[in-house]
């Protein structure tokens, strides 16, 4: 099963990185898959280290797709690293093993710190949308304006009958995002 989290890191000088990343949750563990090059795959690899954030503010998966990163964190309980402050639940992992790969190595992470921080309520359609939208958006430069534009008319649907202040905020940064990759093709 994949889920859509947050995954904190930090390098050896202790600066943060917030990255959003589908996780893969198994029967032996986490299998974190980063892209090559990443920050994210650096950082575990330094460190040994990563936190796993369950958030349903979509601002910051949105947020981190458009140049937004600086959210609030609190240092975690059992490993060098940090969790994010408004995250429902967070899982402290240590690297276990690496499959390398020249695209997506596999790091195959064990659980060594639990904490729930609060009950998680359920996603909403606009917050669903937000997060199907910043894949797309990680994916602009592979994928063909016309699947990009038909999943965000699909989405829209959803995200206009349910969206809050936050979603609306997430959305826009979306939007913005890709306005201003369409305009740059556009003009190169």
């Amino acid at each position: 099963m994949i889920q859509e989290t947050i995954v904190t890191t930090v390098d050896a000088a202790d600066q943060v990185h917030i990255a959003p990343m589908g996780i893969h949750i198994e029967a032996d563990g986490i299998s974190i898959l980063p892209f090559k090059p990443s920050k994210t795959l650096d950082n575990i690899l330094a460190t040994g280290v990563a936190v796993i954030n369950h958030c349903d503010d979509v601002r910051v998966f949105a947020g981190c797709l458009t140049g937004r990163r600086d959210w609030p964190v609190t240092p975690a309980k059992t490993i060098t690293g940090v969790y994010l402050t408004a995250t429902l639940a967070h899982v402290e992992v240590s690297l276990q093993r690496m499959a390398d790969d020249q695209l997506r190595p596999t790091l195959f992470c064990k659980a060594v710190h639990t904490v729930n921080h609060r009950p998680f309520q359920g996603f909403n359609r606009a917050q669903f949308a937000v997060l199907e939208a910043a894949i797309l958006i990680s994916r602009l430069d592979r994928l063909p304006w016309q699947k990009i534009e038909s999943e965000l008319d699909y989405l829209r649907i959803g995200f206009e009958k349910t969206a809050g202040s936050k979603e609306r905020e997430a959305w826009q940064w979306l939007m913005d995002e890709i306005d201003s990759y369409r305009l740059k093709a556009a003009t190169s």
